[in-house]
């Protein structure tokens, strides 16, 4: 038994993607999968029922936790209160408590410069983002208070470094990592650990850009000099393991830069 057995973590953009050696292909879905393996239940999120019905399967099959997979999309044309409502209601009616709330969705226009974006495209990476992860920490905030529990929120190296076209997303991002410093400082009175990671990852995305485009992967994804990206679930998803842990409470507020860990520079 883990020592997340009996705890509940919802994870946004947490369907199941492998790359084409069979092992976790998303960050949603590695921490998941390191989620699983340490006992805890999962109520995973995001807009791909097929891919949350594949991720529950395979998870319950393999780990023997229950998993309730809830099809969520925050958007600037939903009632997004409410559908975050709805899946912290049906996380409550299922498990009963909240022990961690990791907020990983995201989706954006990358590619496209500052003069070029357009309202919608900033728009979707702002709702998907910071928007979503503020609606969930403040629905959440009443569990996770009564479980002394995590927030884990994902920020980026796009918004440390200033990433060429990526305005939208690192406005998001850095919106995000501002959110979580003030949850940090607000609810620590409360026993609330809240931290953001900052990964730097091989994914199943990465992977078919590689194969569909590789004189254009060449030119703009640079290796780490540590000479891998981080895996999903080994890294990444094993430091969002650890922040949940009692042990860690006093590292809330602090920004994990896995791209520092790896090498990785501005």
């Amino acid at each position: 038994m883990g020592f997340l057995t009996g705890k509940t973590a919802i994870i946004t953009g947490g369907g199941r993607a492998v790359l084409q050696d069979g092992s976790c292909g998303s960050i949603g879905y590695g921490i998941a999968t390191a989620y699983a393996k340490e006992g805890a239940n999962l109520v995973l999120t995001g807009r791909n029922v097929k891919k949350l019905t594949d991720a529950k399967e395979e998870l319950e099959s393999k780990y023997g936790i229950k998993v309730l997979p809830i099809q969520a999309d925050i958007n600037a044309g939903a009632d997004n209160e409410t559908v975050v409502a709805n899946v912290v209601k049906q996380t409550i009616d299922e498990f009963g408590r909240i022990d961690v709330l990791i907020n990983n969705a995201q989706a954006s226009a990358s590619g496209v410069t500052i003069a070029d974006h357009t309202t919608q495209q900033f728009d979707l990476a702002m709702y998907s983002g910071v928007y979503a992860a503020f609606y969930y920490m403040k629905e959440c905030y009443p569990y996770l208070k009564e479980t002394k529990g995590s927030v884990i929120n994902f920020a980026s190296g796009a918004g440390l470094f200033g990433n060429y076209g990526q305005c939208a997303y690192a406005a998001a991002k850095e919106g995000i990592r501002g959110l979580t410093r003030v949850a940090a400082t607000e609810w620590a009175a409360d026993g609330i650990n809240a931290n953001v990671v900052c990964p730097l990852a091989w994914t199943a995305q990465l992977e078919n850009f590689e194969k569909a485009y590789p004189d254009a992967f060449k030119a703009n994804v640079k290796t780490p000099p540590m000479g891998h990206f981080g895996d999903v679930e080994k890294e990444i998803g094993r430091v969002c393991v650890q922040l949940a842990s009692p042990d860690f409470k006093y590292m809330s507020g602090e920004t994990l830069t896995l791209e520092g860990a790896l090498g990785q520079r501005p």
